[in-house]
């Protein structure tokens, strides 16, 4: 299915289900990809490199502005509807939908826009999707920069994309209750088909890395769900942020991690937590592999791309320690099939998805390994998908 047919299936499913809540057409629909991160993971959030891609998997909203001041929300993949004052869009009072807990995203983009004083209307949305949920692809951050593209139209004001990006993301931290970093909303609203998207997360400036046309990407869904609000995520942050407040302690000059280099690590093991050292060590190597990265990508060297995305596997299982077994076995059953440049996990961990970069010529033998060991290895049958790099998200006038 080619990614207009399955962008065309999300949006007539939300035009549906909007059609079926409320007995009339939408007039806006908005559309944001998912994401999937080729290497840079953890490193967002200290101010470092990330390479992610958009990709061909979309939440789209669909709906009509309200001539008063509630928000109605239903999600066609739940079959659930609910609703919200704009007054009860808060930030300094955050009140959750525990029934609803998804409509959680749409809610927290509201209460940030309001106290950006920006002038939101009330409104009628359906919502559909086909990223996967819990798998480590974003929908979440799909999710909040459509229905901030959306609230935007409806509301007839503008945002920059890239403070849309930060609005979006705040929407997360401070509604949701995540400590994400920037990635995921930056590469959903600002990405371009058939390119990676490199970003400095401190300075947010970005760079679109095209993708060899040579190369396939591959997501294989381990079905090991997890939650990150509460989760070890977040320790993981507050680990970094430890680590690096040591660092500037005993090393002046240093304000991100990415200013470290790997062989200034040795000068301070004797005053962090050998934890903390583990953690710091994986950012102060994943930066460098980024930007080592880049340049495989533009020198066409995906043998060298792949003996990164090795590297970075090895040092989230074992410094970061956020893989599992099953994230594990996919990427050790997909580097074992002649074609592949490389696989990792990707995001936050704990579960999720790996990535694989694979010749297209070798995709059929990648999935009849995945579908064949993984499930022998692991008890579990895996999702498997074969994406390209999506545009980032945009809306039309219907």
């Amino acid at each position: 299915m080619s990614e207009h047919e399955r962008g065309f299936q999300a949006a007539r499913r939300a035009v549906e289900g909007f059609e079926r809540r409320w007995g009339t057409p939408p007039a806006v629909l908005a559309r944001a990809p998912g994401r999937v991160n080729l290497i840079g993971e953890h490193t967002d959030y200290t101010g470092g490199f990330v390479l992610p891609v958009a990709i061909d998997r979309d939440v789209v909203v669909a709906g009509r502005a309200r001539p008063d001041d509630r928000v109605c929300v239903y999600s066609a993949d739940f079959d659930q509807s609910t609703c919200f004052e704009l007054d009860e869009a808060r930030l300094d009072d955050v009140r959750k939908d525990s029934r609803h807990p998804w409509s959680d995203y749409v809610r927290g983009v509201y209460a940030v826009l309001r106290a950006e004083g920006l002038p939101v209307t009330g409104a009628d949305l359906a919502i559909a999707g086909d990223v996967p949920q819990g798998a480590g692809l974003s929908s979440s951050a799909a999710l909040e920069v459509a229905t901030l593209l959306f609230a935007q139209v409806t509301g007839r004001f503008e945002v920059e994309p890239v403070r849309a990006a930060l609005l979006a993301r705040r929407a997360e931290n401070e509604f949701v209750g995540v400590a994400c970093g920037i990635m995921d909303q930056f590469v959903s609203r600002l990405a371009r088909r058939d390119a990676a998207l490199l970003v400095d997360t401190d300075s947010l400036r970005y760079e679109h890395v095209p993708l060899p046309p040579d190369v396939a990407i591959v997501v294989t869904d381990t079905r090991v769900r997890r939650r990150l609000v509460g989760s070890e995520y977040n320790r993981r942050r507050q680990q970094c942020e430890e680590a690096l407040a040591i660092a500037r302690r005993h090393v002046s000059g240093w304000r991100l991690v990415r200013e470290i280099r790997a062989e200034q690590l040795p000068a301070l093991h004797d005053v962090a937590a050998p934890v903390l050292m583990r953690r710091l060590r994986h950012l102060v190597e994943e930066n460098a592999r980024v930007l080592e990265a880049v340049r495989a990508l533009r020198d066409g060297d995906l043998g060298r791309l792949g003996e990164l995305m090795a590297a970075s596997h090895a040092s989230l299982r074992d410094l970061f320690e956020v893989s599992c077994p099953e994230l594990d076995a996919a990427v050790e059953i997909a580097r074992a099939v002649p074609g592949v440049y490389g696989a990792r996990m990707t995001g936050a961990g704990f579960g999720g998805c790996t990535v694989t970069l694979a010749r297209p010529d070798a995709v059929p033998a990648l999935l009849a390994a995945l579908e064949a060991e993984y499930p022998r290895r692991t008890g579990k049958t895996p999702q498997i998908f074969v994406l390209r790099a999506a545009q980032g998200a945009d809306w039309h006038a219907l």
